[in-house]
């Protein structure tokens, strides 16, 4: 079993989702990784990861209107120092994740025909972002 690691940085635009699916499977496709397992973690507090629909954008629209319900910038947090919408980003991080872990097969993350892996960003503002990769394969 061989192992390789990467750092990878995005910079984000404010809130809503960067597709990283291309990058992730040319650094496999680089490495030589036939078989083998990817885990990623997204390196803050208020940005997470996410496998979602990678075709009908309306998917997108539509979760972070449901996650703007569950999590409104508006509500009476305590934690408020670093301004009104990075409590509800915490929020949204503990609920769709820091991590993931996908197989590879074939020389390829083996997600569904609409499965797409993207850093969805929680802040208002666009902030520099890192996602640490570890792959372990053949």
């Amino acid at each position: 079993m061989r192992q390789a690691t990467r750092l990878f940085r995005y910079q984000t635009q404010g809130p809503g989702f960067t597709m990283i699916t291309r990058d992730l499977d040319a650094w496999i496709r680089e490495v030589g990784a036939r078989e083998g397992l990817l885990s990623l973690l997204c390196r803050h507090t208020s940005a997470s990861l996410t496998i979602q629909e990678n075709a009908d954008p309306d998917v997108r629209v539509d979760l972070a209107a449901a996650f703007d319900r569950l999590a409104p910038r508006d509500a009476h947090y305590v934690h408020h120092l670093e301004g009104p919408d990075d409590m509800p980003a915490h929020i949204r991080t503990v609920l769709s994740g820091a991590t993931l872990s996908i197989p590879v097969m074939a020389e390829r993350m083996a997600l569904g025909t609409w499965q797409g892996v993207y850093l969805w960003e929680h802040r208002d503002a666009p902030h520099r972002r890192e996602i640490a990769a570890h792959l372990s394969y053949e």
